[in-house]
């Protein structure tokens, strides 16, 4: 009597090892940051995506389970990224609170002259195309979003403490206009390709802050 179990055939070509399994999807995640940072998200087509990691069409589903579920990893990806990157400058205690933000404004600014301006912040991005993205991805932008917000006003927060802003200072406020005013200097810069609106940005909101 044949004992073999019969498996049930998985979408896609699976991988031959498990440890290709998991090095191609995190290189489709990457790659997807680096062309949905460029272009968003419907612009982005999965076929380039696949090109560029050279993994044949039939398997992107063995890896994400349709495009809007890819593009929810990529997001989650880029905002860990992003969140990082926030708490290696807005954690430094070797800097007052101020000097923070503008050293995490410095290392942004350098980050988009690296690649001439091409990559955006793709949050940003992705925000300003909401109305056509998958309704899923409006609340997930959303609080990556407040994560941000909330990391600026901590640091805000401690700026007022050693008095460096005025007590009565609305830290959240000031902290949901930060990123208002960065994500639109981010834009503009893109668009002129030119480093000097983050720069305009940056000034005017330290020069702006209650004292």
């Amino acid at each position: 009597m044949n004992t073999t179990k019969l498996q049930t055939p998985r979408r896609g070509r699976p991988p031959k090892v498990a440890r290709d399994n998991h090095d191609t999807r995190a290189e489709l995640i990457r790659s997807g940051l680096e062309l949905l940072t460029e272009q968003g998200f419907f612009a982005s087509g999965i076929d380039k995506i696949l090109k560029k990691v050279g993994v044949p069409k039939g398997s992107f589903y063995h890896y994400f389970a349709s495009k809007e579920a890819f593009g929810r990893a990529v997001i989650e990806s880029y905002a860990s990224y992003f969140a990082n990157k926030l708490d290696v400058h807005l954690l430094n205690t070797d800097f007052d609170p101020i000097q923070r933000i503008c050293h995490f404004v410095a290392d942004a600014k350098g980050g988009m002259q690296k690649h001439q301006f091409k990559r955006g912040c793709l949050v940003g991005n992705l925000g300003q195309e909401v109305d056509v993205l998958p309704e899923s991805f409006r609340g997930l932008l959303l609080d990556i979003f407040m994560d941000w917000q909330a990391r600026i006003e901590a640091c805000l927060r401690e700026a007022q403490q050693q008095k460096l802003i005025a007590k009565d200072a609305n830290c959240a406020l000031l902290a949901e206009f930060f990123w208002l005013g960065w994500e639109g200097a981010v834009s503009r810069a893109r668009l002129v390709q030119d480093a000097q609106p983050l720069d305009n940005f940056l000034s005017q909101f330290i020069d702006g802050l209650p004292r």
